[in-house]
């Protein structure tokens, strides 16, 4: 069957997996009229940087072989003719046609093609194989594969696919489906169904990304996640390109909380230890804030390195994590910069300027008076011995969320029906999940405390309340 639509099958070899940064060493178009291939083109590429040993080793291509090949602005003209009028069609298109759309983005010029994946493809048409990696599927399917890692062996090789996927949709239901403006095929990762995308909810929760083996690589949380997710597959970091092409799945949790989304995130990130995941799989914090009185009896705040500070009050990861902290504090409770070391070399402070510190630099608070709100501020900090309530949103409108913090203690989440009354921490705590409390999960708190302090309700444990 003969539509009259041209196809311009294309791989690439580059200097790398990602996008950002990457060259093309090797292009090959082979240009397809829906019955046979009709014309072709290849071409070694210059790409005016070295060529890692690692992906010599894959494509066999060196410095050596590419060093007298034309320059990609040198072909570029070529590349546009071949693909005029035509749909761009590769094995996990997105990869070939993003390194082809940046080649030309560097010369200011707008390549724009629309596009089809066999990837996609083949998932659709010929369900069922344990993998949709070009070679393990040409095997499958009997379609001989040489030169495998080289533009032009790996192009004839799609070609041959692409025909038996014409064959299997001869009526071009599939093909025209995901040729159709607004479908998502040509923007989802190669290895993801539709129809997983498509489940996503538009609500707070938490996500995952799991690859072929079901191993989760990805853990993040967001007010909308099916957006979120979305903007995973538009980004073209390496890292997110890298991700996405391994993403096979994806499974969520929602929690209509963003503080809740949050909390567990932290938590499945400590779990499962995500490859993708860098936050908060840290273990060690390395700075603190700390107290200490001067000679005058002045109780001073300041950071420095865990070692370094004698009792420590907070703990954090980084010196700018510890002072940002301390700033807060410091305008919390009106305290002074220069004796919260975050004002050095000053007689007196530029907070009193603008009526944010009492004066006690200048002489005009006594040390008394300072010394109360600064043992106030390191109760508020340490916050050992009490016990809060923090009111969320559930996941429904029949539904609350809570988070329990007792004795100063992280316990983790629950849900409750919104008519549902509780006249006790006992009972309260029969809605309770479990959950582990660490120091990200105090920052996490500290930080929405800093924000929503009226949310934060104190309990009275030997009495009753109500939620």
């Amino acid at each position: 069957m003969n539509d009259g639509v041209k196809y311009a099958i294309i791989d690439v070899e580059t200097t790398g997996m990602g996008i950002q940064g990457n060259k093309i060493t090797e292009i090959a178009i082979l240009v397809h009229n829906g019955k046979q291939v009709v014309d072709e083109f290849h071409s070694l590429v210059n790409p005016e940087s070295s060529i890692p040993y690692a992906i010599t080793r894959l494509t066999g291509i060196d410095d050596y072989m590419v060093a007298d090949a034309p320059k990609f602005y040198e072909i570029a003209k070529e590349i546009i003719e071949f693909t005029s009028d035509c749909i761009f069609v590769a094995h996990n298109v997105n990869f070939d046609y993003n390194v082809i759309h940046k080649e030309f983005a560097d010369l200011g010029f707008p390549f724009k093609r629309k596009k089809l994946c066999t990837v996609r493809l083949s998932r659709k048409l010929i369900p069922g194989l344990p993998s949709y990696s070009l070679g393990k599927l040409c095997a499958n399917v009997g379609i001989p594969l040489h030169d495998r890692h080289r533009a032009m062996g790996d192009t004839r090789a799609t070609a041959m696919l692409f025909d038996k996927l014409l064959n299997l949709d001869n009526d071009r239901k599939v093909f025209n489906s995901f040729l159709k403006q607004g479908s998502r095929h040509a923007t989802l990762p190669p290895g993801l169904a539709k129809e997983v995308f498509d489940q996503l909810p538009e609500k707070t929760g938490v996500y995952y990304f799991r690859n072929e083996k079901d191993e989760i690589i990805y853990v993040g949380k967001a007010v909308n996640i099916k957006k979120r997710v979305l903007s995973h597959f538009y980004d073209k970091k390496n890292r997110e390109v890298s991700l996405c092409q391994q993403t096979t799945n994806i499974t969520f949790e929602i929690t209509g909380s963003e503080l809740i989304a949050l909390l567990l995130e932290s938590e499945e990130i400590k779990k499962y230890y995500p490859l993708y995941n860098r936050a908060q799989r840290r273990n060690n914090e390395g700075f603190a804030v700390f107290s200490y009185e001067d000679r005058s009896g002045l109780m001073h705040l300041a950071w420095n390195n865990l070692k370094s500070a004698p009792n420590p009050i907070c703990k954090f990861y980084n010196s700018t994590e510890s002072r940002l902290f301390l700033e807060r504090i410091c305008e919390k409770f009106e305290l002074c910069p220069k004796y919260c070391h975050l004002q050095s070399n000053v007689n007196s402070c530029f907070h009193y300027q603008i009526k944010k510190c009492k004066g006690v630099c200048r002489g005009e608070e006594s040390v008394a008076s300072y010394n109360k709100r600064v043992k106030e501020a390191i109760e508020y900090m340490s916050n050992d011995s009490k016990s809060y309530l923090i009111k969320q949103r559930g996941r429904n409108r029949e539904e609350l969320a809570f988070v329990l913090i007792e004795n100063g203690i992280y316990q983790g989440f629950g849900f409750i029906d919104s008519d549902q009354q509780i006249a006790s921490l006992d009972q309260l705590k029969e809605f309770l999940i479990m959950k582990k409390d660490n120091r990200d999960i105090q920052k996490i708190l500290r930080g929405f405390r800093n924000k929503n302090e009226d949310k934060f309700v104190l309990l009275e444990t030997e009495s009753g309340f109500i939620i």
